[in-house]
């Protein structure tokens, strides 16, 4: 007679126990519609792996058979369908500060936690199946300007590592810019390092009023800006904004 499993749930490929009395002499487990063979039989447990025709999802009746064609009472298994992950709210995170990322696939539910490839690991509990909103955490010993980590999802088994990437960026930094002052329309070169996904370049002027700047792109390590309109003449500076944050600001008069 069957009295417990040592889990209740799992996956194709999981192995699982059956306890019980008089097991001695059995000789396939029912699963569902499946008949599987035990990989291991004793008078008090019967060992078996989760087929891989097993339903993608829901719950099964688990049994024994005897050689003598004896069948026991049926306990209750839950297939946990594996999760996978199609996408994310964002495409990068600052490695200084992390951030909150929504994580976008299927069979959440059971989800206990996400990866970040060699960042780390994130606690979860989803209440969608398909969705799941966490804080990525920093990344304060990246090296590179860039770090891409893979995302997953631990849910019943771990979502394939590779499908869904998030980028760590360090914040950029502004080395000079040429010329050092200049009017409305004239283009400024700035140099620096970092310039991956540039989205704003800001002109502070000497009233501590800030404009956003038309730029053009040049490099991971220089773009060209245009002074913008409106700003009062004298002693300001230039920042640069990415994913990974604010640039230093780098002195510039308006003239």
């Amino acid at each position: 007679m069957d009295t417990t499993t040592t889990t209740n749930q799992g996956k194709p490929g999981d192995t699982v126990q059956i306890n019980g009395t008089a097991l001695a002499t059995t000789t396939r487990v029912n699963f569902g519609s499946a008949s599987v063979t035990p990989t291991g039989v004793t008078a008090t447990q019967v060992t078996f792996v989760v087929p891989s025709t097993a339903p993608c999802s829901g719950q099964v009746s688990v049994s024994v058979t005897s050689s003598t064609g004896a069948i026991s009472n049926a306990l209750p298994f839950f297939v946990i369908a594996s999760p996978t992950t199609t996408g994310l709210s964002v495409t990068c995170v600052s490695a200084a500060t992390g951030g909150s990322v929504t994580l976008f696939g299927t069979n959440f539910l059971s989800g206990t936690q996400v990866g970040l490839g060699t960042v780390g690991n994130v606690a979860v509990t989803p209440t969608q199946p398909s969705q799941v909103t966490f804080t990525a955490p920093a990344n304060p010993g990246q090296v590179g300007t860039v770090s891409t980590q893979p995302v997953t999802i631990t849910a019943g088994g771990v979502s394939p590592s590779g499908t869904t990437l998030i980028d760590y960026c360090r914040a950029p930094a502004i080395t000079s810019v040429l010329p050092t002052s200049g009017t409305t329309g004239d283009q400024i070169t700035v140099n620096g390092t970092g310039f991956v996904g540039v989205d704003t370049v800001t002109f502070t002027d000497s009233a501590a009023a800030t404009a956003t700047a038309v730029f053009t792109p040049v490099s991971y390590t220089q773009l060209v800006a245009t002074v913008p309109g409106g700003l009062a003449t004298g002693a300001g500076s230039i920042t640069v904004h990415t994913c990974g944050g604010n640039s230093n600001a780098q002195a510039f008069t308006v003239t």
